[in-house]
């Protein structure tokens, strides 16, 4: 039997260990902190913890050294078609020579999870997850409520201006522009086929700041209404018909899909998730479509964008910069529904609360929420939930158009 040599083989141990590796990089400390913290606050404070927790933990694991999670294939190149016994993947190369393709070593398990988020497959699914989740007939029952989904979106653009003055490139500040629509999986869309560089701070900017809706929203909402227009109770909204709700998602497909066809992967997978859900015939895929399939994409997407948000892309003025402008994006697109509202409620002789235009940001439910809740302030007997449902699913819908024009505009 081969000796066993006791002391080398620990040596071993402790070189191939990433203990000592961690305290060569220190700024990787702050990031485990830094991901700890997040955890805490998805687990402890419960901000928006279905993806925040995941997000965190991937964080967690890309800045532990040595593990290779992320890790990159490595690739051999040789002239034949079978080396070692292997088949090789024929590839031609710029200068036109036909080479064959060998796997070295293989990459890590994130590396490959994350192909789901770089070539945008994850946020449609988790969309049509959405869609199967949504009820849009409050937004049926009063059609106005769209254009308060779309007078929202304001901080997208406001905020594209700004980062563009503050050095980013077009695709850049069409990213950073996005956080505003409150839409977690539309950022990372676009993040990821515009700015994939940006997408740990983006992603995180973007779910913190949709867990810290009622803290943002209230005072830009208090500052921009009387506590007249605050207690204005609604009339109630009208019933609408089951043919309604199957029409309206493949009338929407349709017209958004050919004025705006890059907006058709998230439009036409939160349309076919509602069309689930509202034809009545599938309540197995509808089931699908809003559990399991949906919890599994969370899962992968949450922790392979987290693990983008290593120490060397994190850690710079940069993510300040997003951070500051995330809040930017949210206060303007609260108050650019906001005024809508109010100039509705003027054009409709006070018949509109305009508390319920800024949930008009796509935070579902949350932000029709924190409409009801300053509603119920201003006035004990207010019940605007139901009236602010119909522009917080419209911004669901009119932040994917967005992120769409973006898109059509910016991308390659």
């Amino acid at each position: 039997m081969e000796n066993l040599n006791v002391g080398s083989s620990l040596d071993k141990l402790l070189q191939t260990s990433g203990i000592m590796t961690l305290f060569d990089t220190p700024l990787n400390l702050v990031m485990i902190l830094i991901a700890c913290v997040l955890i805490f606050l998805a687990i402890v404070k419960k901000y928006e913890p279905l993806l925040l927790l995941p997000i965190a933990f991937g964080m967690l694991l890309a800045n532990l050294p040595l593990n290779g999670l992320m890790g990159y294939p490595v690739y051999e190149y040789f002239s034949t078609a079978t080396h070692a016994g292997k088949e090789g993947v024929q590839v031609i190369l710029e200068d036109g020579t036909v080479m064959y393709q060998y796997i070295k070593q293989t990459g890590g398990l994130l590396y490959y999870l994350y192909q789901g988020v770089k070539l945008g497959i994850y946020p449609p699914l988790i969309f049509m997850g959405v869609g199967a989740m949504t009820d849009f007939g409050p937004l049926l029952a009063n059609p106005k409520s769209l254009l308060l989904g779309a007078a929202a979106q304001f901080g997208i653009f406001v905020t594209f201006i700004g980062a563009n003055m503050l050095g980013f490139t077009a695709a850049e500040s069409a990213s950073i522009g996005i956080i505003g629509g409150a839409d977690g999986p539309t950022a990372i869309y676009l993040t990821g086929k515009l700015a994939p560089h940006l997408l740990g701070p983006i992603a995180i900017a973007a779910y913190s700041y949709m867990a810290l809706v009622p803290v943002i929203q209230p005072p830009i909402m208090r500052m921009l209404t009387t506590k007249k227009e605050r207690a204005i109770v609604m009339e109630q909204l009208r019933p609408v018909s089951r043919r309604e709700k199957i029409i309206f998602p493949i009338a929407v497909t349709i017209v958004v899909t050919l004025l705006l066809p890059s907006a058709a992967p998230l439009i036409g997978m939160l349309m076919l998730g509602n069309l689930f859900r509202e034809s009545g015939v599938v309540d197995r895929l509808n089931k699908a479509a809003q559990n399991e399939l949906n919890n599994i994409v969370v899962i992968f997407l949450g922790v392979t964008v987290g693990a983008t948000a290593s120490a060397e892309t994190f850690l710079q003025w940069t993510t300040i910069k997003i951070i500051v402008l995330g809040v930017v994006a949210f206060a303007f697109g609260t108050a650019g529904g906001v005024l809508l509202a109010k100039l509705m409620n003027k054009l409709t002789g006070g018949k509109i609360n305009p508390l319920i235009g800024s949930a008009g940001v796509s935070a579902v439910p949350m932000a029709a929420r924190v409409s009801q809740t300053e509603g119920r302030k201003a006035n004990p007997t207010n019940f605007l939930l139901m009236h602010a449902m119909g522009p917080n699913v419209a911004g669901v819908i009119g932040s994917a158009i967005a992120a769409g024009i973006l898109l059509s505009m910016f991308g390659t």
